[in-house]
């Protein structure tokens, strides 16, 4: 490791729809590979909540987060968390989940539009981008406004997608005020902005968000950085994690976030 203290703040169990492994044995990886500790941050999708039975899940991943911090205790830092989709499609119930359970940290995304399918499964014209970027931002806004998370996991997701998968170009000068807004409120708010380093190894090949959104934050203010791999396999483990720090240090930052009951823990950079 290039860093003396490496944590990757957004790893996913077999408790997710998408996971494959075990809290366990990711803190098994984690402490093989001198990682200094993981947040386990298990899906919740508000719009889907019942439906697919995130109520439970999200009961047994807390679970087996807990089992797992205690095996591991002094030897690999085990966070408890939930990444929340879609909080603001239905607010009372998001509320109800963060209230639900001690939570480390609680990271707040968007995975789809309202009524639609993950960004994953859209089909992408370049007539549609303009709008469909407009609306997800407009829905980020929304959501760093309710403010009941700890750190914004992923902004700018659908470019995973559009750029990634598609090829296409996107200006993203185009919705710098909406960005803007996004940032002065987690500014305004104390609250954390995510380097989710999982595009790294995509198609996108770029961090979400990017450095220029990064440094941006910064310079409006911004004091808290998460960054996580987004791992779904143990094999992803704090994979980009460290060209994540690289970008922090370049933006200004000297330290990254830990969130602990919720409370933000400065870890320096070193």
């Amino acid at each position: 490791m290039k860093y003396r203290k490496v944590l990757d703040t957004h790893v996913h169990t077999d408790n997710s729809f998408d996971g494959h492994h075990s809290a366990t044995f990711i803190c098994e990886c984690a402490e093989l590979n001198g990682l200094r500790g993981v947040v386990f941050t298990d899906h919740i999708e508000i719009d889907a909540y019942l439906e697919r039975h995130f109520d439970r899940t999200a009961v047994q991943s807390y679970f087996s987060i807990v089992k797992a911090r205690s095996a591991f205790t002094g030897r690999v830092i085990a966070g408890a968390g939930i990444e929340l989709g879609q909080p603001v499609y239905d607010i009372e119930t998001a509320d109800k989940v963060a209230r639900a359970l001690k939570y480390d940290q609680i990271i707040a995304s968007i995975h789809n539009p309202r009524g639609r399918p993950d960004y994953s499964y859209l089909d992408y014209t370049q007539e549609d981008v303009d709008a469909l970027l407009k609306e997800y931002f407009g829905e980020v806004l929304a959501t760093a406004r309710w403010n009941g998370f700890d750190t914004l996991g992923h902004l700018t997701y659908p470019l995973r997608y559009i750029c990634g998968d598609y090829g296409m170009e996107v200006d993203l000068e185009r919705y710098s005020g909406q960005i803007d807004a996004i940032l002065e409120t987690l500014v305004a708010n104390q609250k954390a902005l995510e380097i989710n380093t999982s595009g790294l190894r995509q198609k996108l090949g770029d961090t979400m968000p990017g450095e220029q959104i990064v440094a941006r934050f910064r310079r409006l203010g911004g004091e808290y950085i998460t960054i996580g791999s987004d791992a779904h396999y143990a094999s992803d483990l704090a994979k980009g994690v460290e060209e994540g720090m690289d970008m922090a240090l370049r933006c200004g930052f000297e330290c990254v976030t830990l969130y602990q009951k919720r409370e933000p823990c400065l870890i320096p950079i070193e």
